[in-house]
């Protein structure tokens, strides 16, 4: 198996470590079981700059993918009959054509999933997300660090928890954790150098609180680790925090997550159109193995499935303690 060391503005991420991913495999190669979800990183353009992100997205990047690219992989769900389309960025809302490719893959029946950060619904033009959400039936997932003020504000920018608790209102207004079409879902991430608590656990206290101070309600609370690559990784160099960091992901190794990994039955695709294992691999710019199909317009499951994912340190991070996907922990705590 291709072990890849992780490497950020020339420096490895715990580079004295004896012990590595493949290591920890013993052995085993990991491999795709299916694809039943194309997760699409439309650009890198966000009206945020939080302090934990992976992407290094912010409003000053250009990266945006093109009405043709998008085209490609609406070409992709409708031959494919692939069952999920998991929408990220950036800021996904804040592309031109992200209306258009929702609306056009909601024609093919896809399930949708958009990665909604809250705060772009007060953006020029992106009043009406919440309408347009439900018209679409769309999936919201939304990030919110803590149900209070100054751990929020800590990692995702001054005012950017009052702005989200005002948007969480206005989805719940439209319908969202209310109506049972309408998911709502939040994401949480601890906001330090350390890993989630137990996932059903806070998922309590998040709802509690939130339904008590603010009179929200949504439906399920995922818990993510913090992956060890770009802005998080910058941070956790800054403060020393690196290799105390990494210890701890490979400590907490646990291979009952291998199985429920989202890179085994996911592709997913950046800006320009090329494939990789997961997001953070697309960070990294670790592109699915030569052997496969390297674009969406190459796209051919019967070559994506059952091939070989890239691995490096940063995938501790996913296999730590209950493991970590885009949905949340891998097994029960």
């Amino acid at each position: 198996m291709q072990a890849v060391q992780i490497t950020r503005r020339g420096k490895s991420t715990f580079p004295n470590s004896p012990v590595t991913f493949e290591d920890k495999l013993g052995g085993m190669e990991l491999r795709s079981a299916t694809i039943d979800t194309l997760q699409v990183n439309v650009g890198k353009l966000c009206n945020q700059a939080c302090k934990h992100c992976h992407v290094d997205a912010s409003p000053i990047r250009t990266e945006i993918m093109s009405r043709a690219t998008i085209d490609a992989c609406l070409k992709v769900l409708r031959k494919y009959k692939i069952p999920t389309l998991d929408i990220t960025g950036g800021a996904p809302e804040m592309i031109p054509d992200f209306r258009y490719f929702v609306m056009e893959a909601g024609k093919t029946g896809v399930r949708i999933i958009v990665r909604h950060n809250l705060t772009v619904m007060f953006e020029e033009n992106q009043t009406d997300l919440p309408e347009f959400f439900a018209e679409n039936t769309v999936e919201v997932v939304s990030s919110l660090p803590y149900f209070l003020q100054t751990q929020t504000d800590a990692q995702r920018g001054k005012g950017v928890f009052d702005k989200s608790i005002e948007a969480l209102k206005k989805l719940n207004a439209a319908g969202y954790g209310i109506d049972g079409n309408l998911v709502l879902n939040l994401v949480y991430n601890p906001v330090g150098a350390f890993l989630p608590p137990a996932q059903e656990a806070i998922e309590a206290d998040f709802k509690r609180e939130l339904k008590t101070r603010y009179g929200i309600v949504f439906n399920n609370l995922f818990t993510v680790t913090n992956m060890p690559i770009a802005r998080y990784l910058d941070w956790l160099q800054r403060s020393n925090n690196e290799e105390s960091y990494m210890q701890k992901l490979v400590n907490a190794f646990n291979p009952a997550t291998i199985n429920g990994l989202m890179c085994r039955n996911l592709v997913s695709i950046d800006w320009t159109g090329k494939l990789y294992d997961c997001d953070f691999n697309q960070m990294l710019d670790l592109g699915v193995k030569d052997s496969a199909p390297q674009k969406i317009t190459e796209f051919d499951p019967g070559r994506l499935a059952q091939r070989r994912i890239v691995t490096g340190s940063h995938c501790f991070g996913c296999t730590a303690g209950a493991g970590s996907t885009c949905g949340g922990v891998v097994v029960s705590n």
